[in-house]
């Protein structure tokens, strides 16, 4: 399932998928693959990300049903 709600956090804070990678210490490739939903991070990984963007996990990460 696609993470359309980190890619418009991501915007939001205008910062392009490279930018995010190296203030959260992953490659550009990563953050594409879990905006696209193809890779689950580890939740080091999500804190990190969400600390970054200035959000929770449950803004990012939680799956409404």
């Amino acid at each position: 399932m696609k993470n359309l709600k980190l890619k418009s956090a991501r915007a939001l804070k205008d910062l392009s998928q490279d930018d995010l990678a190296k203030a959260v210490g992953v490659s550009r490739q990563t953050i594409n693959a879990i905006e696209k939903g193809d890779y689950n991070p580890s939740i080091n990984l999500c804190i990190a990300i969400c600390k970054e963007l200035g959000v929770t996990l449950n803004d990012l990460f939680w799956v409404d049903e």
